[in-house]
């Protein structure tokens, strides 16, 4: 295993799109693409939107439509979905859609997939109109799915069929990780949400892995909160709309995206708030130093390849400016 350095560590952002108090989704759409503009001229290497449904607060349900706005209204950066979740759909449908994407913005696209449902079991049922399919045939699913874009499929995906169509897997606990370990192809875990399975995971992932025509060597991307301020400060005080997100996930209270608050002691009672730091363990909050130290720590922890920035704050300049710090950093190193 090659051990990496900080310096050489991609950045990425993941944007769940959020829908705030007081705005719309077209709203989100809006902010969504300014970020993707901002993160390409800052030097990051890729943009990705995710699959969420029945989610007041997170706008990017049709991924794939919302990733072909951002791939309109930029140049360079790539764009990708972390991920889409193929269990609600047709590997068939994947394949055209993101071959079209990759048709008519060759060599940007990227597809993350996940075999999570990404919503609760009645959504579920919704989208897929009944529940016979099984989590674990996700390794089936993703055959599939590659034979379109291989041509190995008596149905051909028109556009699909013959592009590179770069597939990552995704996942919170081992399976994706063992997975995508055997098939070679490169793995993406949530440590933004699963910050106690991340070692275990990467550790899986990276013995599982044997070489394949995608991947010589294992490749992997931790995604990460960061919420950053020119204050630790102003930095705690904007993370409260972080915890406040899964407070009300927590208790199943679909709300939008809430502004910060001064004392979250006031919200959460203590065993809400011993499970979302759990949860939120690996978060990274602070000042421009402060972030450096701990992204520093935490790719040497993990020996990442990219890091994958997810900052869900409620002001969008507030939020521009925390990417903005960690593109500062980048260019430090």
């Amino acid at each position: 295993m090659t051990t990496k350095t900080f310096h050489d560590t991609k950045m990425s952002a993941l944007d769940l799109a959020p829908v705030v108090e007081g705005g719309t989704p077209a709203d989100s759409f809006k902010n969504a693409v300014d970020l993707a503009r901002h993160l390409e001229k800052w030097g990051f290497n890729r943009y990705w939107m995710a699959e969420h449904h029945n989610m007041p607060f997170i706008a990017s349900s049709a991924t794939s439509i919302a990733i072909s706005h951002v791939l309109h209204h930029t140049d360079s950066i790539r764009v990708g979905s972390g991920g889409v979740m193929l269990p609600n759909h047709a590997p068939l449908i994947i394949a055209e859609q993101f071959g079209t994407l990759e048709t008519l913005f060759p060599g940007r696209v990227d597809l993350g997939l996940g075999r999570a449902p990404g919503t609760d079991q009645m959504t579920a049922r919704a989208l897929r109109r009944n529940l016979d399919s099984d989590p674990n045939e996700f390794p089936q699913q993703l055959d599939e799915l590659r034979s379109y874009f291989a041509g190995e499929n008596r149905i051909h995906a028109v556009p699909g069929e013959g592009l590179d169509v770069p597939i990552w897997l995704l996942g919170s606990s081992g399976f994706s990780a063992q997975l995508a370990g055997q098939l070679g192809l490169p793995f993406s875990f949530a440590s933004h949400f699963s910050p106690n399975n991340t070692q275990g995971a990467l550790k899986l992932y990276r013995e599982s892995f044997r070489p394949s025509e995608v991947l010589d060597e294992p490749y992997v991307m931790v995604g990460v909160n960061v919420v950053a301020a020119d204050t630790d400060e102003e930095a705690e005080r904007l993370a409260t709309s972080l915890q406040q997100q899964f407070l009300n996930l927590v208790r199943n209270t679909n709300m939008l995206l809430q502004p910060p608050v001064d004392n979250m002691e006031e919200i959460w009672t203590p065993q809400e708030k011993l499970a979302l730091m759990q949860q939120l363990g690996s978060s990274i909050i602070g000042s421009k130093e402060t972030v450096k130290e701990k992204l520093q720590n935490f790719q040497s922890e993990t020996n990442a390849d990219e890091m994958m920035i997810i900052s869900q704050i409620y002001d969008h300049d507030a939020r521009l400016r925390s990417y903005e710090i960690v593109s500062e950093i980048m260019s430090e190193s």
